[in-house]
């Protein structure tokens, strides 16, 4: 995935999940997909995607498992993705906070 970002791609989530924040550039990318991986297991349905510009913007639903507690979730989520000359310069990703956090153990 990383090949399809730009140099200063900027992904953010809300910082109050333990992978969120706001990280920049190649290694940001990384850093925040390593958080993720390393706190949850889930696997996004895309129920609709559709073009706004220069986004795409995508929503379904998450779902998977806290790799600490095995706790279950199942959440609907929405995708934002900047895109410029074929490469990813932004992505926000939206969820159900406080249901994350509560699964977390956090809430």
């Amino acid at each position: 995935m990383l090949e399809l970002c730009d140099p200063e791609c900027v992904v953010v989530q809300d910082e109050a999940l333990p992978w969120g924040g706001r990280h920049q550039g190649i290694d940001g990318v990384a850093t925040f997909g390593a958080l993720l991986g390393g706190t949850i297991h889930s696997v996004v349905t895309g129920g609709e995607l559709f073009e706004a510009g220069d986004r795409v913007i995508q929503y379904g639903r998450s779902r998977g498992t806290v790799l600490a507690s095995g706790v279950t979730f199942d959440m609907p989520e929405v995708h934002v993705w900047t895109v410029r000359d074929g490469k990813i310069t932004a992505a926000e990703f939206y969820i159900d906070t406080p249901a994350m956090l509560r699964a977390l153990g956090q809430g």
